[in-house]
């Protein structure tokens, strides 16, 4: 959380003190930036599973790469809630954290993986690699969004 620093003279003792409360957040993200984050989230997970509908993989080799989606955008809003819980001070495990920060990592390293083994074009894994890329940031800007949205309406809440 973002803290301000007010500073205070104690005119008695002529001592400098420092407190620091809490700065509240309020701007929400525009609409513009939510739709194309949307956008994004969408157009990255069609394009990618449009891909592997028309390809020529055996269908077990399609349920790794949906598969392998579904789990690295599982993980990247893991991270990005376990990140912005700390930020709100709302607790979060180390171990929780860790483990979302493993599962992001072992998503990116699995595509990595089955792309550098798999039977395509260099064009063909490239797409793969920028829609799924594509699809985990947007998947975090969402996340990010929602979230933003979310904490200011619950202070406007108890600030009336």
């Amino acid at each position: 959380m973002n803290y301000q620093t007010t500073v205070s003279i104690d005119e008695k003792s002529k001592e400098t003190k420092l407190k620091k409360t809490p700065k509240v957040f309020d701007q929400k993200p525009t609409p513009a930036f939510i739709s194309a984050s949307w956008s994004a989230l969408f157009i990255g997970m069609v394009s990618y599973c449009i891909g592997l509908w028309n390809s020529d993989m055996m269908l077990n080799e399609k349920g790794y790469y949906f598969t392998v989606l579904l789990f690295g955008l599982f993980s990247v809003i893991s991270v990005q809630k376990a990140v912005r819980d700390k930020l709100e001070n709302i607790p979060v495990t180390d171990i929780y954290h860790s483990i979302s920060w493993f599962t992001t990592v072992a998503s990116i390293v699995l595509l990595v993986v089955g792309l550098w083994n798999a039977d395509l074009l260099l064009s063909e894994k490239g797409f793969y690699g920028m829609s799924f890329l594509l699809s985990l940031f947007a998947a975090i800007a969402v996340q990010k969004n929602t979230r933003d949205v979310q904490y200011i309406e619950r202070n406007n809440k108890v600030e009336k």
